[in-house]
């Protein structure tokens, strides 16, 4: 192809020539030529890219294909059903949600029910008119150490870092948030003015950078920890151990997104990647972690104290629990993150297989609690691609006592799902720090969708309990979801995941067979 690409350079040289022989204003004609074939003379002699060096020029074509191939599939080829990590009909619901705009569909289901895995809600003859349904039910977190309880919407702003986010989405999400009356977790990248500027309930997440409570070595600040915790918007402390995206990799905030504000927001200095550990330097072990908690809730004033996980190793989770038993000292909340969650920026590995599924996790650790006799105590948020009211009624049914969303939340902001959360090109001012695009974000606009989808998701929420004869999200468990094991075997969640024995796991004689291997290699002196 190089030895073509000469002869057919050579030729329209030749063309443009007697063209030019002819009329002189042919000449224009190289200011199009003359740059191409020096394109492609540059493409024959470099030796970084093969396609381009033995396919001068028209290798490069491969290249523009490639990086709008995403677009390309997501506007011309994909089905509604297709579409990852969320398909055109999810992300349909959200903008129309979120616009006041009509989420009916005609004609029936697109879904295949017969598809290994389809889940559905068992409704009841005795269902509940709507209209007797609370649309907005609260849930209150707070242990029998707490004493400053709080009372939490069912459906929040998951975490999100300002940072991995823009300015103007934070101040949207946050507005929303104070409108509609439910949290807004800061994420790990520390307690921005924009996460306060609205006056929003909020859960300040607290990782293993400890961002906005450090000292300048990157080590926990009492200090400086005390000062924040205490401000009347902050409503809980979240202790983030893992996030399901990328659990035992710690969280990374390119270069690129460092301005001199973030800096000083997350006390860390600018120019590089913030990376934050895999792990937690404040402790070293579940008994050393439950001082930690202590520390944690005096700090506060007695508010809410929990963790957000991303369940990896059963026995370091049942360690905590035990730690727990063992001090008689309490988390308040226990956020779990499943495998399927998502982030700003991830490796494909840890994106694909690391972490367990929500559903699964959600089980485990309501089963954990159950069995150690303190799931009284304490409360389980889950988080994992929940958009939809019959996504919170799963979750509900697995375990949780309330839900948060992050993607969901962009959507409503309107995030079209470009894919380029790390590259900071978000094209819909959401996911950057460019001036020019964040712009684009109109945060008095967006917080009313923001404010507009929560709404409409919790109503959807409830409209589906009341058809289940349910008139709460405390009453819906195990036996409201039937899923189907194969093409003709369906089981309800509770056969499918039947719950643990009050106060089981407290003995090893009592402990299930399924559960003691990790309950024997659970220790409060190790992870």
């Amino acid at each position: 192809m190089r030895k073509v690409f000469l002869v057919v350079s050579f030729t329209l040289l030749c063309i443009v020539g007697w063209m030019a022989y002819i009329n002189l204003k042919s000449l224009y004609l190289l200011l199009i030529l003359l740059p191409l074939i020096g394109m492609g003379l540059f493409d024959m002699y470099q030796s970084k890219r093969t396609i381009r060096r033995n396919f001068p020029l028209l290798g490069r074509m491969r290249y523009l294909l490639e990086s709008i191939g995403p677009e390309m599939r997501q506007y011309f080829i994909e089905t509604d059903l297709e579409g990852k990590p969320f398909n055109r009909l999810e992300r349909s619901l959200v903008y129309q949600r979120s616009k006041h705009e009509n989420d009916t569909r005609p004609f029936g289901t697109q879904l295949d029910l017969y598809e290994v895995g389809y889940q559905w809600i068992n409704h009841s003859i005795k269902a509940i008119p709507f209209s007797k349904v609370d649309l907005h039910p609260r849930v209150k977190i707070g242990s029998s150490q707490c004493e400053k309880p709080y009372e939490a919407s069912l459906y929040n702003i998951s975490a999100m870092s300002y940072g991995s986010l823009s300015k103007n989405a934070i101040l949207a999400l946050n507005s929303g948030a104070k409108q509609g009356g439910f949290y807004h977790n800061t994420g790990e990248g520390g307690l921005s003015p924009y996460h306060l500027q609205h006056g929003a309930d909020v859960v300040w997440n607290i990782g293993t950078g400890y961002f906005s409570c450090r000292d300048a070595e990157g080590n926990f600040c009492y200090e400086n920890y005390e000062k924040r915790a205490q401000y009347e918007q902050v409503k809980m402390i979240e202790i983030k151990f893992s996030q399901g995206a990328k659990p035992g990799h710690g969280g990374i905030l390119p270069k690129e997104k460092v301005t001199d504000e973030i800096a000083d927001i997350r006390l860390v200095s600018k120019g590089h990647d913030i990376i934050s550990p895999p792990y937690h330097s404040a402790f070293s072990n579940p008994l050393e972690f439950i001082e930690f908690v202590k520390l944690l809730r005096k700090g506060s004033g007695g508010k809410p104290i929990g963790i957000k996980i991303c369940i990896g190793n059963k026995s370091e989770f049942i360690a905590i629990c035990k730690a727990m038993v063992q001090t008689q000292t309490y988390l308040d909340f226990i956020s779990v993150d499943g495998g399927e969650g998502g982030t700003g920026a991830a490796p494909l590995e840890y994106a694909d297989h690391v972490g367990m599924p929500l559903r699964d996790a959600l089980a485990f650790v309501y089963d954990c609690l159950n069995g150690f006799g303190i799931k009284d105590q304490i409360k389980i948020i889950c988080s994992g691609k929940i958009i939809t009211g019959f996504d919170i009624i799963k979750t509900l049914a697995t375990g949780a006592d309330l839900c948060n969303s992050a993607r969901g939340m962009m959507f409503a902001l309107g995030c079209i799902q470009a894919l380029e959360c790390h590259s900071n090109t978000c094209p819909t001012g959401v996911a950057t720090q460019d001036p020019k695009l964040v712009k684009g974000l109109v945060p008095e606009e967006k917080s009313i969708r923001v404010a507009r989808f929560q709404f409409e998701t919790v109503k959807s929420a409830m409209d589906l309990m009341a058809s289940a004869g349910l008139s709460h999200p405390d009453q819906v468990d195990r036996s409201v979801v039937s899923m189907r094991i194969d093409r003709t075997k369906i089981q309800t969640f509770a056969e499918t995941y039947p719950e643990l024995e009050k106060g089981c796991l407290l003995d090893e004689r009592s402990v299930p067979k399924e559960f003691i291997y990790f309950w024997k290699k659970a220790t409060v002196e190790s992870f």
